[in-house]
């Protein structure tokens, strides 16, 4: 048999054949779309940006079962992140309200572990209100806990962290950013102060609220932080007392030195594995037990 020529054009099959073909490529992307794949849970499927906080979260938390995200209520809230997903939150409110305290999380992205306590410490208000208030937002920077890999920026690239209305940021920001950290991508504080709709929302929630106390829960130091007036706590569970500073347009600095609003930093020892259930109830109660004895409202 002689070899066809390269570059004769073959003949076109009849019109029955291509939509035979067509038919049968739509059938088998569709059962390949909806085939579980091997590997870890966050690898295994595209979940829809429509979809609940919960399938999202439990798919990419650490030690964060879907059970237990859903038992945790969370509510949407008319906060927005910079790519539109939405902000969720939890009041668990105690028979008899002596205290008002704000829990956040995540506020850098790629501190999973954060989000992953304040939603375990949800079942434990649950439980223990202790006459508080409380109000919990686990996740304040989800455009950055979503990307792939995590960032801890958010989406436009700004720390929210170093994003809030400190006196002088327009100067110490830059001067920091530029000078202290060489201009790291990771912690710069963006254009203005509040910038972005997730610090915005925060700033906007603290006004409403009016916490007695702001637990902010970051990764991977392993200490305890404190801003503001008052005693600070010696130590939440296995963390202790050191304390690391302020820095222009940080949560610590706006809330607890210019606003009056005592702020615990807790620095989780892992990024992205959660403490035992053990060492994240003893934290609870160390917390409780101290903001019995010292804090006032």
């Amino acid at each position: 048999m002689s070899r066809r020529p390269l570059f004769r054009a073959k003949p076109r099959p009849p019109l029955s054949r291509v939509l035979a073909l067509v038919v049968g490529l739509v059938l088998v992307t569709g059962v390949q779309a909806t085939s579980p794949l091997r590997g870890p849970p966050h690898h295994r499927t595209t979940v829809p940006a429509t979809a609940g906080p919960c399938v999202h979260l439990s798919a990419r938390l650490p030690h964060m079962g879907r059970a237990l995200c859903d038992a945790a209520g969370l509510v949407p809230t008319e906060g927005r992140s910079t790519q539109g997903r939405t902000l969720y939150a939890r009041d668990v409110v105690a028979p008899q309200v002596r205290l008002r305290v704000l829990v956040v999380g995540a506020v850098h992205g790629d501190e999973m572990s954060s989000a992953s306590v304040a939603l375990h410490w949800i079942q434990h208000a649950l439980k223990e209100p202790a006459d508080t208030h409380w109000r919990f937002i686990p996740v304040l920077n989800p455009d950055g806990l979503l990307a792939r890999p995590a960032t801890r920026v958010n989406a436009r690239g700004v720390d929210l962290n170093r994003n809030f209305p400190t006196p002088n940021w327009e100067r110490d920001a830059k001067v920091y950013w530029e000078q202290r950290t060489r201009k790291d991508p990771r912690r710069w504080p963006g254009p203005s102060p509040l910038s972005e709709p997730e610090s915005r929302f925060l700033h906007d929630e603290m006004a409403r609220f009016q916490p007695h106390l702001i637990v902010s829960i970051h990764a991977p130091y392993g200490v305890l932080d404190f801003d503001g007036p008052g005693a600070p706590p010696p130590k939440l569970g296995r963390l202790y007392l050191d304390q690391v500073g302020i820095f222009p347009g940080s949560l610590g600095n706006y809330g607890g030195v210019h606003s009056g609003m005592p702020v615990v930093t807790i620095e989780l020892p892992n990024a992205f594995r959660a403490p035992l259930e053990s060492e994240m109830r003893q934290m609870w109660m160390d917390l409780q037990r101290w903001m019995v004895e010292r804090l006032r409202p």
